[in-house]
């Protein structure tokens, strides 16, 4: 605690607080009174006004709750859209802290693949390695290396992975190799050094720098490949102290579902993978179908957290809750690719849609996912502060190394693609089924697709290994500067007034980000 001369500080008199010296209320910016117009506020709409700081920007604690029984480390979920998160990107969100959700514009069985690959997971092993028979050729070896950029490759009796492993190769016996028809079994090292199933990362290592390997594959107690296990993964392999696991020690992992009849089959398919948090993805969730849906999840698979969304208002999340959700996701419309409130003139402000369903929700012990809407840590402060939980992420985590898709060059500038779930393109590989809830059998309406998204393309953001942990600290030391030191922090002085705020004219935004330059450059790490 701060003392001036011994003394406590002074806090400001009820007379000035009043005035509005030191900002406002969130219940005075978000709450209807006389003579107040029926105004709703974006993140940009906001500005969180400073505290007092009495601790460093490392004792701040984003730790936060994604339901009511999970927990993550960093309040940050990647987004169910088929252009940000499967598998690569689930692994890596939650190995830096908080959770990734696979889209389902797979076929069922692909999406429950997906969730399997990030709960097999292990820090430092390839558990799915490229694997080649012995009869394969070592033409087809080049090919692997020229395609993906390694040549250490095993050699399973089928081919595949938990094949029996039989041999290995390497550069050092294919790159003297002139007739590239020849078969990998003429070839191949046998002489293999292995690890057992359940090798640690730190046996692993000692077995590699004792045998001078540069691969060491993985077996079980019959032989078959489990995965592999590369030097350079090893001397890269970072410690990640605050992954996201469950009780067994894997990996955290969501997946979406839709509403409609078959996804209680897909639902099953996941819960056998074994997700730990299924997100019913709709883009209006107070629906008959979606509470169906919640009841049913709830009934048949009780150990699966649920998400209900999305919501806006306090009678859609009222709704979702009695039916039973673990936690909420919050946004329509606000997305920077999706069209909802164009198109169909139903929405809301983030800011105000936060706010309001967060104070609700906060009744009934729900957490909730500010979704949509981010572009700037600045954004995740307000979200938190607005009551937010988590804040889901899409265009902010699109165009990393970990998103889906391939780069592609415009202008010189490297480049991904990147679609809202709503877009014409998305929902022909079977997203329509977030929009569309239609019983009725006439063709006349029900081959018209509306779309509620577009599709584009963000700029290459590099690794998230990198990115996110920017993300972290730029949150750090926005709570920081507002004088919270933690998430429940910002949340009991968001509730008690103690947290204050005001609303920013056209011409305080314009000032607020960079003006008066003739040109600069923006690098954010």
């Amino acid at each position: 605690m701060t003392t001036i001369k011994g003394e406590p500080l002074w806090e400001v008199d009820e007379e000035t607080l009043a005035s509005g010296a030191c900002g406002f209320t969130a219940k005075e910016i978000f709450h209807a009174s006389p003579g107040k117009g029926c105004v709703a506020y974006s993140y940009d709409d906001l500005i969180v006004m400073p505290g007092h700081i009495g601790f460093g920007v490392h004792d701040v604690n984003i730790n936060s709750k994604l339901t009511k029984n999970i927990e993550v480390k960093i309040p940050f979920v990647s987004s169910p859209m088929d252009t940000v998160t499967e598998a690569p990107m689930a692994i890596h969100m939650a190995l830096l802290g908080g959770i990734g959700i696979i889209h389902s514009n797979f076929p069922v069985e692909d999406q429950a693949k997906q969730v399997k690959m990030v709960k097999r997971y292990k820090n430092g092993f390839i558990t799915n390695p490229v694997c080649l028979s012995p009869d394969q050729t070592v033409g087809d070896a080049r090919r692997i290396k020229a395609t993906l950029g390694y040549s250490g490759i095993p050699i399973t009796d089928d081919g595949a992975l938990h094949g029996r492993l039989v041999g290995i190769i390497s550069n050092r016996d294919t790159s003297f190799v002139d007739d590239p028809s020849i078969k990998l079994r003429d070839i191949m090292t046998t002489d293999l050094v292995v690890a057992k199933d359940g090798v640690s990362l730190s046996e692993a290592n000692d077995i590699l720098r004792r045998s001078k390997k540069g691969k060491l594959p993985v077996v079980d107690e019959e032989g078959h490949l489990v995965a592999l296990i590369a030097r350079t993964d090893l001397q890269k392999a970072a410690d990640y102290p605050d992954a996201s696991k469950d009780a067994n020690k894997q990996l955290l992992v969501g997946a979406a579902i839709g509403t409609r009849p078959d996804d209680r089959d897909r639902a099953k398919a996941l819960v056998d993978a074994g997700v730990d948090v299924i997100i019913v993805d709709s883009s209006q969730g107070d629906s008959l179908y979606q509470i169906e849906m919640v009841q049913f999840l709830k009934e048949n698979f009780p150990s699966v957290d649920v998400v209900g969304g999305n919501v806006v208002i306090a009678s859609q999340a009222l709704h979702l809750i009695q039916a039973g959700v673990d936690g909420l996701r919050v946004g329509m419309g606000i997305g920077s690719i999706c069209t909802t409130q164009e198109v169909c003139a139903v929405g809301r402000a983030q800011a105000s849609a936060v706010y309001h369903v967060a104070k609700l929700a906060r009744k009934y012990g729900i957490p909730i996912i500010a979704d949509g809407g981010i572009k700037s840590t600045g954004h995740i402060t307000k979200a938190l502060c607005c009551g937010a939980s988590c804040v889901m992420m899409g265009s902010m985590l699109a165009g990393t190394d970990e998103s889906p898709g391939e780069f592609f060059y415009q202008d010189g500038v490297r480049l991904k693609r990147y679609r809202g779930m709503g877009s014409i393109e998305a929902m022909n590989k079977g997203s329509e089924k977030r929009y569309v809830w239609d019983t009725a059998h006439s063709k006349a309406t029900s081959n018209i697709k509306v779309a509620q998204g577009v599709s584009g393309a963000v700029q290459d953001k590099g690794t998230i290994r990198r990115y996110v942990p920017y993300l972290m600290q730029g949150l750090r030391h926005g709570l920081q500067d507002a004088g919270v030191i933690s998430l429940a922090d910002a949340q009991e002085k968001l509730y008690n007034d103690k947290l204050r705020f005001e609303i920013r004219s056209p011409a305080a935004q314009k000032e607020g980000g960079v003006h008066g330059l003739h040109s600069y450059e923006k690098r954010l790490f």
